[in-house]
């Protein structure tokens, strides 16, 4: 008797920026495929087999912008930043079961804000400004919409009977209501993250940390 299909769908935004938190360093595609290896794992999916594991992000900037103090140029596109994500997606792409889906990143008109920690650092303490007290003013875009969209195409095509969502965006409320109104199983795996409780209330199950070992 054939297994019933899960999925896996992952926003490749949240989780990078949880990895980048937990391991100090940019983060690899083997970074991306050891938790997936872990949710593999999870007692919740034993009983299916894995349709795809679909990752969601952005292609970074190439353009050359003017830095806002010193008016030096930099070229975006050779930042170790845009590099860590240009080899993250593609070597996430060459792995087994892997499916990019990607959308953009957008540069707003004023192209940097300041930083909210240089902000209340500046009104203790008057000094002069210095590029590092800003950040880039971008906006993702077509990234939340193609989770949403593959959701309820799987879900209508009866594809799957099982999806497990990485993000901690409460933006996807409605995707999970819709597909859980499908007969879908939806999984939620915040990775530690204090997501807002209708996210919770929306998935079927919610994968937490194991609690600190008490001292």
């Amino acid at each position: 008797m054939l297994k019933p299909l899960y999925a896996i769908l992952i926003d490749g935004g949240f989780i990078t920026k949880k990895l980048q938190q937990r391991l100090q360093r940019h983060v690899t595609a083997e970074d991306v495929c050891l938790e997936c290896d872990r949710l593999q794992a999870i007692p919740y999916v034993t009983d299916y087999e894995l349709l795809r594991i679909y990752f969601y992000d952005a292609a970074p900037l190439t353009e050359t912008v003017t830095q806002p103090v010193t008016h030096t140029q930099m070229n975006l596109s050779v930042t170790e930043r845009a590099k860590a994500a240009q080899s993250l997606h593609a070597n996430l792409v060459l792995k087994p079961y892997f499916a990019l889906r990607m959308g953009q990143l957008h540069l707003q008109p004023e192209k940097w804000r300041m930083k909210p920690q240089s902000a209340r650092q500046l009104k203790k303490a008057p000094r002069d400004l210095t590029d590092s007290d800003f950040v880039l003013d971008i906006k993702q875009a077509g990234v939340d919409m193609r989770i949403g969209m593959d959701m309820a195409r799987l879900a209508l095509r009866d594809m799957v009977r099982t999806v497990v969502v990485v993000t901690g965006d409460s933006d996807f409320v409605p995707a999970f209501k819709f597909v859980r109104r499908e007969g879908v199983k939806v999984i939620l795996d915040p990775l530690g993250h204090n997501v807002r409780p209708e996210l919770r209330q929306h998935s079927d199950i919610v994968i937490d940390p194991p609690p600190a070992p008490q001292a």
